[in-house]
């Protein structure tokens, strides 16, 4: 009698299951199954900086000519080539070549007279600015000087930079690599574990940083009057993160 029941219990969950997977093929009913993993991490991230302070090697600086209450444009025009062209010429003298001469702005604009709602023009005003790319920093107070003896009445700079900053951030980017690489070493020993190749590298933005210069009296009785300029140092600063397979 018992197996009876047991037999008749298994048929009914037949029967209904059966029914239940039709009902579902029939309606197109969707019914979410999930497969859930879990995996270790194979591999070993380890962050490294690398820094090279270098000194500058190249100055910038921008000498300008302002003219005021000029009669006409095109006087004032003429009178901005002409203090351009004596400062370009006096410039080339000591050494600065032409292709690192370069005009970078010339404006000229009418000065205006206001009387109630009239206003009439009673001159122009103009301005022009050369930039100085001096590769011999040495010779950055010497072409401010000339170029305010020729007629430039605005300096600005010199501001000191490097020619080819490239070489040095590989060099900085290459003691980034060698010390993320001990880092990697030392962790993995101490964590037990070996380390196999190289599968990632990221780089962040190289971040340069400069010690500003300050402009040093020259020495009296040493055949100079004017300030020098001390380049200070710049520090190329390149971190990465360097990805190892664990064995």
């Amino acid at each position: 009698m018992e197996n009876k029941t047991v037999t008749s219990t298994y048929a009914a969950i037949l029967v209904l299951t059966i029914i239940a997977l039709s009902v579902i093929k029939y309606f197109n009913i969707s019914y979410p199954i999930s497969v859930s993993t879990s995996q270790v991490s194979r591999e070993l991230s380890v962050v490294g900086e690398g820094k090279v302070e270098v000194i500058p090697d190249t100055a910038v600086v921008e000498v300008g000519v302002t003219v005021n209450n000029i009669d006409t444009a095109r006087q004032t025009q003429n009178q901005l080539t002409q203090t351009n062209n004596q400062i370009i010429s006096a410039l080339t003298k000591i050494g600065v070549a032409k292709k690192d001469i370069k005009t970078t702005n010339i404006s000229i604009y009418p000065n205006y007279s206001y009387d109630g709602a009239v206003s009439d023009i009673i001159g122009y005003n103009g301005n022009a600015t050369l930039s100085v790319t001096v590769k011999n920093v040495s010779k950055a107070s010497e072409v401010v000087d000339v170029a305010t003896q020729n007629g430039a009445n605005e300096v600005r700079g010199p501001n000191f930079t490097l020619n080819k900053p490239e070489k040095y951030r590989e060099e900085a980017r290459n003691k980034a690599i060698d010390n993320a690489k001990e880092q990697a070493e030392k962790l993995a020993k101490n964590l037990g574990i070996r380390l196999g190749k190289i599968v990632n590298i990221v780089e962040s933005s190289p971040i340069s940083s400069q010690d500003y210069y300050y402009p040093r009296a020259a020495a009296e009785g040493m055949g100079g009057g004017g300030p020098t300029y001390e380049p200070g140092s710049q520090t190329i600063t390149s971190t990465v993160t360097l990805y190892f397979e664990k064995k």
